[in-house]
């Protein structure tokens, strides 16, 4: 068997345990020894040592957060639109609007008078909801629809969704990143081009066959975040690469689209694609792209069908608290809430500097302090 001369098997397998056991012991206690003997001439310094000890905790508790962190939902989407509720099929509104991404005044605001108009029984967001795709940026999104909204919200994926955990979690939470649904006679296609590079090819195989299917409807309507174009021109390239951009006009003209909503431009553009008419809303809450009056506002749409007809009317949106600012100038007011935003959306970003701040400190300290003690 290879075992050593006058030593059984079992026992030649108990003596290499216990000569394992006492030398892990012996490198053990050495290896301990080493790390405590420079702690224990830190004893003075017992402040400093806590607040290292501190940071270091700190720093690691975000990805345990972020492991541990509940998830808000599950298929939000494909629940939604199981609870789309239309009393005639032939007439019925919806509200669209996109870019919030983190609001809080505009958004609640936007979310409250959605909620009070009782003709619109659902609304759709056009992407770019929250900041980065975290768990908890999800978390504040979905609260505050579950708050102030009393009818199903579809969302669309943005580019700033693809942040932080990307599609991997906004599928666990939302579904599918490009699906569809119909309501009566009318088809309703919502697409992924979150990259703003276009579709992939399963994306593009899916969209036609579903384009096909919708032939035989009144009306095929498109929800992307990226538009096709930029209406505004000239240096303005906030749209989808020019060969994504004509394979799917071409696309959407052969199946003789009804209307095309997108966001990713921070205001309100309106017009027609090569015959195809399109709006673009951009402002739900995220800063505003331009000082244009006629194209950067806060608003939502509100979209009306009936007898197979598509009637878009544009709400303006005012903050929550926008009585507040008579109490402070509006460039207090802005101050002020810069600074809000700032710490809520960057709050890990202001834990890592200040726990970064106390270890310059910490280390700068113990430098000095090794310096002036004597030999």
């Amino acid at each position: 068997m290879g075992l050593m001369p006058g030593i059984s098997g079992r026992s030649w397998i108990r003596t290499l345990y216990d000569f394992l056991r006492i030398h892990h012991e012996k490198l053990s206690m050495t290896a301990i020894s080493k790390i405590m003997t420079p702690i224990a001439g830190t004893v003075k310094y017992p402040i400093k040592y806590c607040c290292l000890l501190l940071c270091i905790l700190l720093l690691s508790s975000f990805e345990l957060w972020g492991h541990f962190y509940p998830s808000p939902a599950h298929n939000w989407n494909i629940a939604k639109v199981h609870e789309i509720s239309v009393g005639d099929p032939s007439n019925f509104s919806f509200a669209v609007f996109g870019d919030n991404r983190g609001s809080k005044f505009v958004f609640e605001n936007l979310l409250k008078m959605i909620d009070h108009d009782r003709d619109i029984t659902f609304a759709i967001n056009l992407g770019d909801f929250v900041r980065n795709g975290k768990k908890e940026k999800y978390d504040y999104f979905l609260n505050q629809v579950r708050r102030y909204l009393n009818i199903p919200l579809l969302t669309t994926m943005g580019n700033h969704e693809l942040g932080g955990k990307g599609r991997k979690l906004h599928h666990a939470i939302f579904g599918p990143s490009f699906y569809s649904f119909q309501i009566g006679k009318h088809y309703f296609i919502v697409l992924d081009n979150a990259d703003k590079k276009g579709l992939d090819p399963k994306q593009k195989q899916w969209i036609e066959k579903e384009l096909e299917m919708a032939m035989s409807y009144n009306s095929r309507i498109i929800f992307m975040h990226v538009p096709l174009y930029d209406p505004r021109g000239g240096r303005h390239h906030h749209c989808l690469p020019k060969e994504s951009s004509e394979m799917l006009i071409t696309l959407f003209m052969k199946y003789s689209v009804t209307h095309i909503f997108a966001s990713h431009i921070h205001g309100y553009f309106e017009g027609d694609w090569k015959g195809i008419p399109y709006t673009i809303s951009g402002g739900a809450g995220a800063k505003l792209a331009g000082d244009d009056p006629d194209h950067y506002f806060f608003h939502f749409l509100k979209a009306h069908i009936t007898n197979g007809n598509l009637d878009i009317q544009v709400k303006h949106v005012l903050p929550s608290d926008y009585k507040c600012l008579s109490i402070f100038s509006c460039k207090t007011w802005y101050r002020l809430f810069c600074i809000y935003t700032f710490f809520r959306t960057y709050g890990e970003l202001t834990l890592l500097l200040i726990a970064g701040g106390l270890t310059a400190v910490i280390y700068r300290s113990e430098s000095r302090s090794v310096k002036i003690s004597p030999n």
